[in-house]
């Protein structure tokens, strides 16, 4: 599924928008928003795919929200000024809808979507080679990363930051939180929050909410992923 959010100042373009969106199998509508602060907020506290963003709204407009993001996720602007259209694609945007448009013409546009996510999903990792390490397309170069050396994971909107003992800097990479679980071990890496993939072989700590990876990085632990975990500590407890 790619998540997404509708993000329109009009509420009835905005609930026509999210009406579109669950119309489409493989998008999943996240949240909706009214202004382009209100949409940052969502982006800080959800993994986002895509958005689908209003061009002209008041305090900050859809195209300078856009170039305001480190790390955007898919966009398509709708608007109803056909003059944005160049800005638009220099924004590097997927799509452009120009309003109205019907569900048809945002099906297209959510089909470009589902191209492009695919391809980012599918060609940034490796699969897992015979010496136990994935080669990751980083920063316009691949790097090597031996799995055993992962400390964690962590998910910056459709971003990865990759942690490791030998790297002094986090490895990024365009990639889903699900597409990375689906290449790890599973008997050596565990999901312990929407936004954290954990070894657990670095596990140093344990509290009631937190794990303590190696000395000095405390992570928190998801309520729904609590129930998993606590059952893999309690299967290594030492019996009396």
């Amino acid at each position: 599924m790619i998540r997404c959010i509708a993000i329109d100042d009009e509420p009835l373009a905005l609930q026509q928008l999210a009406s579109y969106v669950k119309k489409v199998s493989y998008l999943e509508l996240a949240g909706t928003c009214q202004s382009a602060i209100e949409a940052r907020k969502l982006l800080e506290k959800e993994q986002i795919d895509a958005i689908f963003i209003d061009i002209n709204m008041p305090d900050l407009n859809g195209l300078d929200f856009v170039r305001s993001l480190d790390n955007p996720p898919l966009v398509v602007f709708t608007t109803a000024y056909s003059e944005y259209a160049v800005d638009g694609f220099k924004a590097n945007a997927i799509d452009y809808l120009l309003k109205p448009f019907d569900l048809s013409e945002f099906k297209r546009a959510a089909e470009k979507v589902k191209t492009q996510f695919e391809l980012l999903n599918a060609s940034q990792v490796s699969q897992v080679d015979e010496d136990d390490a994935m080669f990751l397309k980083s920063e316009y170069k691949v790097v090597r990363v031996n799995i055993k050396d992962i400390r964690y994971i962590e998910a910056m909107s459709e971003y990865l930051r990759i942690y490791t003992t030998t790297l002094a800097r986090p490895v990024i990479v365009l990639l889903s939180m699900k597409k990375m679980e689906e290449r790890l071990p599973a008997v050596q890496f565990m999901r312990i929050h929407r936004s954290y993939i954990i070894n657990l072989k670095k596990i140093r700590e344990v509290s009631k909410n937190h794990v303590m990876i190696d000395a000095d990085t405390s992570l928190p632990i998801g309520d729904i992923y609590k129930e998993t975990f606590n059952a893999y500590i309690a299967s290594k407890f030492l019996a009396r």
